[in-house]
């Protein structure tokens, strides 16, 4: 059984930091995709960033240049660094993966339980 493990959310001031982790446990399978999206309290989910398996990256526009998405393939891991947060990224976080979850299965999105990030003073 595959699952998504997120971790490092929290309260900030504007213009704080956070760096939010997702690892990826289980065995005998295989990410391709991984990323973060959010949702706000009303709002619908949303993207925020994607990397490939080969280290290719998508943002979001609101977060371009503030937020930073890497991987850690060794450790089936996904991370996001959140630099100068605004009020309007508070959201819950949720991370993704393309998995595959045994040899030669197709690839699954799988999700993990969200992390809250509030910023506030």
């Amino acid at each position: 059984q595959v699952q998504l493990v997120e971790s490092g959310g929290g309260l900030v001031q504007p213009g704080g930091s956070l760096r939010l982790s997702c690892a990826a446990s289980g065995s005998g399978f295989s990410t391709g995709a991984m990323g973060w999206y959010r949702q706000a309290p009303g709002k619908e989910r949303e993207l925020v960033a994607t990397i490939g398996d080969g280290g290719s990256t998508n943002y979001a526009d609101s977060v371009k240049g503030r937020f930073t998405i890497s991987r850690d393939n060794a450790k089936k891991s996904v991370y996001l660094q959140m630099n100068s947060l605004k009020p309007e990224d508070t959201a819950v976080y949720y991370c993704s993966a393309n998995v595959s979850p045994y040899l030669g299965s197709d690839y699954y999105t799988y999700w993990g339980q969200g992390t809250q990030v509030t910023v506030s003073s």
